[in-house]
């Protein structure tokens, strides 16, 4: 009938739709199978039963999903392209979007997963009654972002959930969200963005307070003073080894635990480019707590990220933080110490003749 010479687009979409309540009430698996293949079939290439085409093909995807087989799945489901049609629901074309993100994470096709993620624009997830597809998306985000080691989108992402209404009014549930965002904020390497996010949940986020280690460790990143690393394994080792982001038990965990310690000895060498000029290697292995070698490691990579500046000299033992001027920026440095000492001149001038002044009003009297 579909076939047919002339056959109205109407009559087709109606068939289709009839043939469709038939699927759940077939005998069997192999005569469900058949009939599903036969639907999509007659629906491929027609853009008047394109939405019908795509619920057939997601019919076919969960049998394949009980048999196991999540490559042919994944491969059948990427063959609809939702994000053209427009006689779909958004509500709909978004979730089966997430579907394929799922299937893609399952198969572990990260590439495919990242560029099937940008169909989604985060914007829709604003409007009321999406906030399940939202915790769905962001769920696969940080899967993805995690296996990428990207910290800091995994903060983002953690932050979006955060947010969310059903999660920041569920007492139970925002603790472990903000406690991850936190976490993992701290884990991203240092630049900008980092430390301006780190210092806005600090100030701005009141539930923070709740959470005293979390509280005590972003206030240990935002203050420019050293954080000993053994001092930080004592305080926080105890708890956090216990959450899924620092976890003893995996192999994941450990390497973040790692890159915890990593973190801390970046601030501690950011807190002495601060406060020192000059420095020997000595002295900083000791304020570091590492051997020579590590710290020499860690300085440059620092040099490298552009977060300091350093040169060492090796011979010596002596790391020089002190960054040469050029001519230029002496000429105005002395320029402005000269505007200042005029300026100081020309107020204690003004503070002398004032004094005279009340003086001789004083005698007069």
């Amino acid at each position: 009938m579909a076939k047919k010479h002339g056959q109205l687009k109407q009559a087709i979409a109606k068939m289709v739709q009839s043939a469709m309540e038939y699927v759940d009430k077939t005998p069997d698996e192999q005569t469900r199978v058949e009939l599903i293949e036969a639907l999509r079939t007659v629906t491929e290439g027609k853009i008047h039963v394109e939405v019908e085409r795509a619920r057939l093909t997601r019919m076919r995807v969960a049998i394949y999903e009980l048999k196991g087989q999540i490559k042919e799945a994944c491969e059948t489901l990427q063959e609809v392209q939702v994000e053209t049609y427009g006689s779909m629901d958004k509500r709909e074309k978004t979730d089966f979007i997430l579907e394929q993100m799922r299937l893609c994470l399952a198969k572990r096709d990260y590439i495919r997963l990242a560029i099937i993620s940008h169909k989604i624009n985060p914007k829709f997830f604003q409007t009321d009654g999406t906030e399940d597809l939202k915790l769905r998306f962001y769920e696969l985000m940080i899967q993805y972002d995690l296996h990428e080691e990207n910290y800091l989108e995994v903060c983002r992402h953690y932050k979006q959930v955060y947010e969310t209404n059903v999660i920041k009014d569920d007492t139970a549930k925002w603790p472990a969200v903000l406690q991850n965002m936190v976490l993992y904020l701290v884990l991203s390497p240092y630049g900008n963005e980092q430390s301006d996010m780190l210092h806005r949940v600090q100030k701005e986020d009141h539930n923070l307070e709740k959470l005293e280690l979390c509280a005590q460790l972003v206030k240990g990143f935002t203050t420019m003073e050293l954080t000993r690393w053994p001092a930080v394994e004592s305080i926080y080792g105890g708890e956090f080894r216990k959450t899924d982001v620092f976890s003893a038990q995996t192999e994941d965990g450990n390497k973040r635990w790692l890159a915890l310690r990593d973190r801390v000895i970046e601030h501690n060498i950011r807190v002495i480019a601060k406060y020192y000029t000059r420095a020997s290697t000595q002295r900083l292995t000791e304020l570091l707590d590492l051997p020579s070698d590590d710290v020499e490691r860690f300085l440059s990579k620092a040099v490298v990220d552009g977060t300091i500046y350093a040169r060492i000299d090796r011979p010596a033992g002596v790391v020089n933080f002190a960054k040469p001027s050029d001519s230029e920026e002496q000429l105005n440095g002395w320029a402005s110490d000269v505007s200042k000492l005029l300026g100081l001149v020309e107020k204690t001038t003004h503070l002398i003749a004032k004094e005279e002044i009340v003086n001789k009003i004083a005698r007069a009297i």
